[in-house]
C-alpha cells in the first residue's frame, strides 16, 4: 500500500494503532508490521506508545496525545487547575487522572503523568473540542477535589496561591464525596470553607 493512500484513509485519526491500519487498510497482520516497522524506521510514523502511532507531520495537541496513551484517562490536577487559572503557575507537565497504576511517561520530549484514582471517583470530566478532537477534561471542581485529595495523602504539596472563589462549592463538596473518606471531607473543610 502507498504512503499517500494510507494517509487518506488514517486521516481523521490522529494518533493510531496497529489495528486502525489493518481495519481502514483492510491489510493482513504482517503487512500492517512491516508497514509500521519500514515507516518508523523512515521517520513517517512516530512512536507514541507500544502499539500507538502518529503521522510525523501531523500536528497533534498533547492533551489527545495524553488521553490516548493511558486510556481511560482524562486531564486533571495541576494542568486542568492551570487551564482554569485556579493556579498562576505555568505547568510544563501533562497530568491526568486514570484507574489504573500510576504511571509516568516521556513522550515528545513532554512528561505524561497518571495518578490512580478510585473507580467510584473516576467522573467529572467532559469533552472539550481540540483540533476537531475530543479531549477528556475534568471539571474545574473535579480538578481541584482531584489535587486536594493526593495533597491530603501527603503526594503533592498544597499550592499556596490557589484562587477558589469562582468555583461552585456544592459541586466541588459532592466530588469530594465520591471519595469516600471522611477524614478527607473533615480536612478539605479546613482548606475550602463551604
Amino acid at each position: 500500500m502507498k504512503l499517500i493512500e494510507l494517509e487518506e484513509k488514517l486521516s481523521q485519526l490522529k494518533c493510531f494503532t496497529p489495528l486502525d491500519i489493518k481495519r481502514y487498510a483492510n491489510l493482513t497482520d504482517g503487512s500492517v508490521r512491516k508497514i509500521i516497522w519500514r515507516y518508523t524506521k523512515k521517520g513517517i510514523f512516530v512512536r507514541l506508545r507500544n502499539n500507538l502511532y502518529m503521522f510525523k507531520n501531523k500536528k497533534v495537541s498533547m492533551w489527545i496525545i495524553a488521553n490516548k496513551v493511558y486510556a481511560p484517562s482524562y486531564i486533571s490536577f495541576e494542568t486542568a487547575l492551570s487551564y482554569y487559572g485556579v493556579i498562576p503557575e505555568t505547568v510544563y507537565a501533562i497530568t491526568s487522572a486514570t484507574t489504573r497504576i500510576t504511571r509516568n511517561f516521556s513522550v515528545l520530549n513532554t512528561e505524561l503523568i497518571y495518578r490512580k484514582i478510585k473507580k467510584e471517583a473516576f467522573t467529572g470530566y467532559k469533552p472539550l473540542n481540540i483540533d476537531d478532537e475530543i479531549v477528556y477534561v475534568a471539571e474545574l471542581e473535579k480538578a481541584l477535589a482531584d489535587y486536594l485529595y493526593f495533597v491530603y495523602l501527603k503526594k503533592l504539596s498544597l499550592n499556596e496561591r490557589l484562587k477558589t472563589k469562582d468555583i461552585n462549592k456544592k459541586k466541588f463538596f459532592e466530588y469530594i464525596k465520591t471519595f469516600n473518606n471522611k477524614l478527607f471531607m473533615n480536612w478539605v473543610k479546613n482548606v475550602i470553607r463551604e
